[in-house]
């Protein structure tokens, strides 16, 4: 792709209806995104793929969904009140706000030269008020993570499904964090969705879960397609741990902009159910009936971006390819993250009956597959729009499918063409989509 890699992805990502700037036609809000029909199947894909390896899949782990709102002293209790800030200084020339680590012992602005602030604690929370009046009391934050949510919920699973240990929570939502140096696109930025997993274990058991954890997610990336030679893992430093992680391991990609977190792979220890349960009150111990006993489990915590992640995906999918004199943009997504998986075309849009046959064999694909008609250009930049989108199959009715109801499918990564029965159609793509 070059060193350009990183233009031609967000090129074509408002160009073909993946990814718009937030707020556009007002000029934007720095570092939000919105993604348009292309995009939002994408990531809706994703998700369903995670959800469907990580709890359809196995037998250990629940699906749940936490309210984005929580009661502020869940955020004390789990020290984001105290911990989860940034030091930042102030330009006192151009106002603009960098992170301490940043500026890495520079003494002025790095943008005008200016005088700078004494670093000061910036917590990374956004605040709101619950109610009509804004007093502190009604102070509360939109939640950093999603991870806390499963945590308060953990006597309620126990209570109303009894899972024995080890289990998981699996949880998809959206998380709120006021960064001061997003960037790259959609990798980071204020807003952002998470997939998270909280597996609690016996504590003897913590190691060995991780490890188990780490292959499985790296795994996951590998059976979407991601090259091998672009994914890595990497173990954190003591002096990188959070403050509750004993252990934590970040699978990594080969970004254009070099390598950087997909996802964090972390062992908890019991901090968040030791925490939770003395602030409020309400034991969270497991109870062991083989054993009788009563222990804090420890968690592991798979903790992943579907932005990062809806990136990485792009990118390893971008493809250039010359054909002819012409140069093939392709998007050769894995068959299960494709937005589109079948486009149905009319060879001659000025021929009713032609584009009425193409219509009904549309019509009729959309109640299996992701179908899409178009009829808006020649046959040529058809197949090229649905290759820069990463449709699977297209499918050409002409003249001749009115006499011999056969069309023709033309396949998105080896561009091969075969004729095949009209009613065989559902038959075929079952075939190459389950």
């Amino acid at each position: 792709m070059g060193e350009n890699a990183m233009e031609k992805v967000v090129s074509l990502c408002k160009r073909r209806g993946f990814i718009f700037p937030s707020s556009d036609i007002y000029g934007g809000l720095a570092n939000t995104w919105d993604y348009g029909p292309f995009g939002i199947e994408l990531k809706n894909n994703i998700k369903r793929a995670w959800w469907k390896a990580n709890v359809y899949e196995r037998n250990d782990v629940l699906g749940m969904d936490a309210a984005i709102l929580m009661h502020p002293k869940v955020w004390e209790a789990s020290g984001h009140v105290e911990n989860f800030y940034d030091l930042k200084s102030d330009c006192k020339s151009c106002k603009k706000r960098f992170k301490e680590d940043d500026l890495k012992d520079k003494k002025k602005c790095p943008e005008c030269a200016g005088e700078l602030t004494e670093a000061r604690p910036f917590n990374l929370m956004f605040k709101t008020h619950q109610g009509p009046v804004e007093e502190a009391a009604n102070l509360i934050y939109l939640r950093p993570e999603t991870a806390q949510g499963m945590f308060v919920n953990f006597a309620n699973i126990l209570d109303s499904r009894h899972p024995k240990l080890p289990f998981g929570l699996a949880q998809t939502g959206k998380a709120f964090r006021n960064e001061i140096t997003p960037g790259n696109f959609i990798f980071r930025t204020r807003e952002f969705e998470q997939m998270e997993i909280e597996y609690f274990v016996r504590p003897s058991e913590a190691d060995s879960k991780l490890e188990e954890w780490i292959h499985y997610r790296f795994d996951w990336y590998l059976s979407l397609g991601i090259k091998k030679e672009d994914l890595r893992k990497r173990p954190h430093g003591k002096d990188e741990l959070a403050h509750y992680a004993l252990a934590c391991t970040d699978i990594e990609y080969n970004f254009p902009f070099g390598w950087s977190e997909l996802e964090g792979i972390a062992n908890r220890t019991d901090f968040d159910l030791r925490q939770h349960a003395h602030a409020s009150g309400k034991d969270l111990r497991y109870f062991d009936d083989a054993t009788k006993e009563r222990f804090f489990p420890y968690i592991i915590e798979p903790s992943g971006g579907v932005d990062r992640s809806v990136l990485a995906f792009l990118i390893n999918a971008y493809n250039e390819e010359k054909v002819r004199d012409d140069t093939r943009v392709v998007l050769k997504l894995h068959k299960d993250l494709s937005p589109t998986k079948v486009a149905v075309f009319p060879l001659l849009k000025n021929r009713a009956e032609i584009v009425s046959l193409a219509k009904k064999i549309a019509q009729d694909l959309k109640k299996c597959f992701v179908t899409m008609y178009d009829d808006t250009g020649a046959i040529g930049k058809l197949y090229r729009r649905q290759d820069e989108v990463g449709t699977l199959y297209c499918v050409t009715v002409d003249v001749q499918s009115l006499e011999d109801q056969q069309v023709t499918i033309r396949d998105r990564d080896t561009m091969l063409q075969e004729r095949i029965s009209i009613e065989k159609l559902k038959e075929f793509f079952n075939t190459k989509f389950n």
